[in-house]
């Protein structure tokens, strides 16, 4: 029977890591006796400000996106970097987000602190503290359990493919209310990352915690030396990121057109970026319309989360993913007309960037030889943005140093990367949008499965 890797212990892990990111042919490989995890997450919302956190509103926007594809524990989305877990969640506040999950088979559950080059703008260490109480964490893609318990209503109606013009064959239609309970979870999620982080629980100490909450600021960068530091830790644990282990920049991402036209989506190539995905909803009454960019018909719930370097090849070849090259994509015609005004359709973007392991000491030349790795380390990083679909914003994101979009002349063009309202202050000229017409993945939910 294979053991799903979401439910494998930190020494499985830390074995599978080392097997697959140096090659399986070592003989007698034991897992590292101290295991970091650090998830690097770059998240913007297109047409808005960057900003830091957002009174009264960082729940609302953290429980917009992050409930639907992250793997934030519920409650830990919102409005600033205060738990760990946002990093796997679509979290834009604050815009850049680091999680840091520490195990020391050697004294679990006990503090550290990891030293940190200058360039990251948050002091000299931070903190790695055990949490009071496991986190309650959701996969992405996976239906939230209370609605597991409820038959839903409606159909799920699946577009898939760039181009402005609908594809034979399509949509897809998966009707919920014929579907037995244990299929229309599956159907939902549609494919699923295989790469899982680690469970974290009282064994680890996390980054970050109720004593440091400070966050990665826009000039930030991870390059340099780190070390982490702690009782049983071994005092070899320094290691070196370099450019393709710092933070992804922003996406800056431009829509056209309305939902009765072919969208048009449009965006400057993203540094270190391997591949890109884009998956957008909207709601039409009952049932819940759904378009990817993939060229593989699938709900694509389950893809807003790291990738492997691996699963990013295979899915590059499945042509599931976008290549790195590309900078545009066609949302097919009138697929979201349905939806009114009171439905406006959002639109999610992923850049996935790269995943690297570093363990010492390395495996020893000779097959044969005993390898005892004292530590291990895996750095994953990514960026992802959101955007209305429709909307004229043209002009209203700030602070991400773009020049201001030309006027769109009613066709409903925006840009995320824009010199708009400086970062924290509300934009003028609001009264064109309301966020209340904002399709939220949790509303959905409730009307799907009757809630």
């Amino acid at each position: 029977m294979t053991t799903p890797l979401r439910y494998l212990t930190p020494a499985c892990l830390a074995a599978g890591l080392c097997i697959a990111s140096l090659g399986a042919q070592a003989q007698n490989t034991k897992a590292p006796k101290v295991q970091l995890w650090m998830d690097l997450s770059t998240g913007t919302m297109a047409g808005m400000p960057e900003m830091d956190s957002l009174p009264g509103g960082g729940g609302m926007l953290g429980g917009l996106m992050g409930g639907m594809g992250g793997g934030a524990a519920p409650g830990m989305g919102g409005g600033s970097n205060t738990s760990y877990g946002n990093a796997r969640a679509m979290s834009i506040m604050p815009p850049r987000v680091i999680d840091i999950a520490l195990h020391n088979s050697l004294r679990p559950g006990v503090e550290a602190s990891q030293s940190i080059p200058p360039g990251m703008r948050m002091g000299e260490s931070l903190p790695l503290i055990p949490p009071r109480a496991q986190p309650t964490q959701t996969e992405p893609g996976e239906v939230p359990r209370e609605y597991q318990q409820q038959q839903p209503k409606g159909r799920i109606l699946l577009y898939w493919g760039c181009g402005s013009a609908v594809r034979a064959g399509q949509p897809r239609v998966i009707d919920l209310a014929r579907a037995k309970p244990s299929d229309y979870a599956q159907a939902f999620a549609g494919r699923a990352v295989p790469d899982r982080g680690p469970r974290v629980g009282p064994a680890y100490a996390l980054y970050p915690n109720e004593r440091n909450q400070v966050s990665l600021s826009r000039d930030s960068s991870v390059v340099g030396e780190h070390q982490v530091r702690g009782d049983g830790v071994p005092a070899s644990m320094k290691f070196t990121l370099g450019a393709a282990q710092d933070l992804m920049p922003a996406i800056d991402l431009r829509t056209t057109g309305k939902p009765q036209d072919s969208m048009g989506t449009s965006w400057q190539p993203v540094r270190n970026a391997r591949a890109y995905y884009l998956h957008a909803m909207s709601q039409s009454g009952d049932d819940l319309i759904m378009w990817s960019s993939a060229e593989t018909p699938d709900t694509g719930m389950g893809l807003f989360d790291y990738l492997s370097p691996a699963t990013i090849d295979r899915w590059l070849k499945e042509r599931v993913l976008l290549q790195p090259e590309t900078t545009q994509c066609a949302i097919p015609q009138g697929i979201f007309a349905g939806g009114g005004r009171d439905a406006t359709p959002m639109l999610r973007m992923m850049a996935y960037g790269g995943e690297s392991h570093i363990v010492y000491p390395p495996r020893p030349a000779d097959p044969k030889a005993a390898w005892e790795p004292e530590w291990s380390v895996r750095v994953r990083v990514k960026s992802h943005t959101m955007a209305m679909l429709g909307e004229e914003m043209q002009g209203r994101r700030g602070g991400m140093g773009a020049a201001p979009a030309a006027p769109s002349g009613g066709t409903g063009a925006y840009s995320s990367g824009m010199g708009g309202a400086p970062a924290g202050q509300p934009p003028a000229g609001d009264g064109g949008t309301d966020a209340g017409n904002v399709v939220n993945p949790v509303n959905l939910l409730r009307g799907i499965f009757g809630r």
